[in-house]
């Protein structure tokens, strides 16, 4: 168990930073981005966290780091359809 969350805390350490991947959307959508680190920051919280908050713990994380997913999609398609726009005049 304590592999694992050291190794998805690697890949979270190792992957670029969503500023640096996304270029206008993030200062397009501020919010999104703040939102997706507050989740982030849960997150460790919560795999730090010393109790299973009633059985929910994983649960939360896991739903979390779906929600962070989800949102990362939202704003590369918004990028994608930004530059579709204006490399086509669409």
């Amino acid at each position: 168990m304590l592999s694992a969350a050291l190794a998805l805390s690697a890949a979270a350490v190792a992957r670029p930073s969503l500023a640096q991947t996304m270029g206008d959307e993030t200062r397009e959508h501020p919010r999104i981005v703040t939102a997706i680190r507050e989740m982030e920051d849960a997150i460790r919280y919560l795999e730090g966290a010393p109790h299973d908050f009633g059985g929910y713990k994983s649960a939360a994380i896991a739903d979390t780091r779906r929600a962070i997913e989800s949102l990362r999609m939202a704003l590369r398609y918004r990028e994608f359809r930004d530059r579709e726009r204006r490399e086509f005049g669409r």
